[in-house]
């Protein structure tokens, strides 16, 4: 029996089929194949009961389950504690929201390279929606985004609210939310839906959203006096700066934006926990400034 062997007997089980588990793993099927064949030569078990529609634990499979669960913690126990940050060298997938990249993602993958100067990662930028099934799918170590997720295999570690703030173009002086358009977030997102649900509350359905999928595009339509926008104050502040846009009150709110940095935890990662605590440390940062 090795680690190996383990390891892949947990993909097999958790995603329930061979193809799959490859995948995740990326190893061949038949190298998947091989190595559940030779743990249950060893075990002089059969752990899964074969069909065309996939595979399912025998009740020693299940048994060893709760074993070899326990041995993977204790593997990923010992990489924290005993492998030195310099020498870790993994893989690490992340998705990002917009929002994110644009305010401190380059403070948190400063501070991540510090830590563990060896590691090799891959960005990956989209919305919510697109992050989380990707997330569930493994296709991703760690998303920042708009969360928590709620799924048993996720765990969630909560990111600074960040305060939606209202501008204008600097030549507008009168809003009317009536006639004119309010520039936002995509049509997928929460902060739209919200917006719109806001809107239609105090204007009735009359009201016009434009979604922007670029941020930095959405505050230019504001510039150029398409309408009003909804964002990160921090965003907007290099035009205020520019004198083109201006921050306004129109008497009320839309919910701070909350994200949290979701990571797969089931199987544990070391790497993906460590990776959410530097998040948090970062965006404490860059928001405290």
């Amino acid at each position: 029996m090795t680690l190996d062997q383990l390891k892949t007997f947990l993909w097999v089980s958790r995603l329930g089929g061979v193809r799959r588990a490859a995948q995740e793993m990326n190893i061949s099927q038949p190298a998947v194949s091989g190595r559940i064949a030779a743990l249950e030569e060893s075990l002089g078990t059969i752990l899964f009961d074969r069909s065309k529609r996939g595979v399912t634990m025998t009740k020693k499979g299940v048994l060893l389950r709760d074993y070899a669960e326990k041995i993977g913690d204790l593997v990923e126990s010992i990489k924290s504690n005993i492998v030195p940050a310099e020498a870790v060298d993994s893989l690490l997938r992340i998705g990002v929201a917009e929002t994110i990249v644009q305010l401190w993602l380059p403070n948190f993958l400063s501070e991540l390279y510090e830590e563990y100067p060896n590691i090799k990662v891959e960005i990956v930028v989209d919305v919510t929606v697109n992050l989380r099934q990707q997330l569930l799918e493994r296709s991703l170590d760690l998303a920042i985004l708009m969360g928590p997720l709620s799924d048993y295999s996720i765990d969630n570690v909560s990111l600074p609210a960040i305060e939606l703030t209202w501008f204008r173009a600097a030549s507008e002086s009168v809003i009317d939310f009536n006639t004119t358009p309010v520039i936002t977030y995509n049509r997928n997102s929460r902060p739209h839906r919200e917006l719109r649900g806001e809107l239609i509350q105090r204007y009735g359905h009359e009201c016009q959203i434009f979604p922007s999928s670029s941020i930095y595009a959405g505050l230019e339509m504001v510039a150029s006096g398409i309408g009003v926008g909804l964002f990160p104050r921090q965003l907007g502040a290099e035009l205020i700066k520019q004198g083109r846009i201006l921050e306004f009150d129109p008497g009320w709110k839309v919910q701070a934006l909350n994200f949290s940095t979701s990571y797969v935890g089931d199987p544990r990662n070391e790497l993906c926990a460590k990776a959410a605590e530097i998040a948090v440390r970062a965006a404490e940062q860059y928001l405290s400034e």
